[in-house]
């Protein structure tokens, strides 16, 4: 990655240095083509070195394909042909290669080793730099010229326009806009004449009505989310959660957040959290009555860390209408269903979702009827690639975004450069 003098006319322009742009310039510089990579921000990966919560979740470790793609629903059918030819094996194998070795978590999600996302960010800038890949930072692109049924030039701020013969269009959605993903390839590609389906937030933390503030950090590894609309259930999952200061996050509750929003556009909803889900009342009641008999002379804010996060006591015992500092001898038989009952259906109403600059992913974007997958092929531009978050494709947390970018960034890379 070495910055020259601009070229008259690149083999190959790609826009956003992104995770999906880095791979792309990468890829396809080196299948010898020579590669400008344009980047708005004065740095390359900004978003890339946030997710995760800066730890990365670079894949999943799925390696069945059909199955893969079930999780991406109905863009799941267009995704075959990019997904046989770079899927979760040659991502590993790339990153393994390079010296970033990984780890699996719960849910089959993918870390670096070093439980930091600079690691993964290290070795996409190293693989740009051996390949002689040429970037461009703090340059805003504004508009892409054409002629016919070709781009021609992307023009910059400022009046500097960059020719190649292949453009690569990686500039992302609208989450995270701090990190530069504004939505500016939504409003080239209309100019263009592409369709482009409305953005909106898909997996996005959520506000309550009460928040649980005291528990602000604290994560519960499995539990059990179910979502009620006039006392009827809706859905149900399971999946870490994350209390924040405002309301929950974490995969358990990003994964469900679009049933939330479409639930709210017709009235209250509440949600109830099972602390504990592998265990029913019965073993929850043994539990609990061997917590208050081995600590009888304790209060019971200081008797239930075995089973609960100290952060979460406090809540817990609200929420059972139980005195924090009653001592455990004295907590009655009522007291202890009311608890094991908390334990089990840990009850919030919903307020709303969180902007559009809080969601992880965003819906919406290029239409993907306009593409040709095998490619990442524009059908209406023949020398136009689009690639990662740009394109409508809904999908669950848990490495499935990241892995949607290096697939679609290396088949456009490959593709752009022959």
């Amino acid at each position: 990655m070495k910055a020259r003098a601009e070229e008259e006319i690149w083999d190959v322009a790609v826009i956003g240095g992104g995770p999906a742009g880095m791979m792309a310039a990468g890829r396809a510089a080196e299948k010898g083509a020579k590669v400008i990579l344009i980047e708005k921000n004065k740095s390359l990966g900004k978003k890339l070195l946030i997710t995760g919560g800066g730890r990365c979740n670079v894949t999943n470790a799925e390696l069945d394909n059909k199955k893969l793609l079930a999780k991406f629903k109905d863009s799941g059918k267009f995704l075959f042909s990019p997904f046989s030819q770079w899927s979760v094996d040659k991502t590993l194998e790339f990153f393994h290669s390079r010296n970033m070795p990984t780890k699996e978590e719960a849910n089959q999600r993918v870390f670096p080793l070093s439980n930091t996302a600079r690691s993964v960010w290290d070795t996409l800038v190293n693989y740009l730099e051996t390949t002689n890949v040429t970037v461009m930072p703090s340059a805003t692109v504004v508009r892409l010229q054409h002629r016919g049924g070709n781009i021609t030039e992307a023009e910059l701020k400022g009046g500097k326009t960059i020719r190649a013969k292949k453009f690569i269009l990686a500039t992302g959605g609208l989450s995270h806009p701090e990190t530069g993903s504004t939505g500016d390839g939504y409003a080239w590609l209309r100019d263009l004449g592409h369709t482009v389906l409305g953005a909106s937030a898909a997996l996005v933390p959520i506000a309550l009505m009460d928040p649980a503030k005291r528990a602000a950090g604290v994560s519960v590894q499995n539990a059990k989310i179910t979502l009620y609309q006039n006392e009827v259930q809706q859905a149900q999952a399971r999946g870490k959660i994350l209390f924040t200061h405002v309301g929950l996050s974490g995969p358990g509750i990003l994964n469900m957040s679009h049933e939330i929003g479409e639930l709210l556009k017709y009235g209250a909803v509440h949600l109830e959290i099972d602390l504990l889900p592998d265990m029913g009342y019965e073993k929850v009641n043994a539990v609990l009555q061997n917590a208050l008999k081995h600590n009888s002379n304790k209060m019971i804010k200081n008797s239930l860390s075995e089973f609960l996060a100290p952060a979460l006591v406090p809540l817990v015992l609200q929420k059972a209408q139980i005195d924090p500092e009653a001592f455990c001898n004295g907590v009655t038989r009522e007291a202890r269903i009311r608890l094991m009952k908390t334990l089990k259906h840990l009850g919030f109403d919903a307020k709303h979702l969180l902007g559009m600059d809080k969601a992880v992913i965003v819906a919406g974007g290029a239409a993907l009827t306009e593409i040709d997958f095998k490619t990442m092929r524009s059908l209406k531009y023949q020398n136009l690639f689009l690639v990662g978050d740009i394109l409508d494709i809904n999908r669950p947390s848990g490495g499935y975004s990241l892995q949607l970018c290096w697939t679609t960034g290396y088949v456009a890379g490959t593709a752009a450069a022959t």
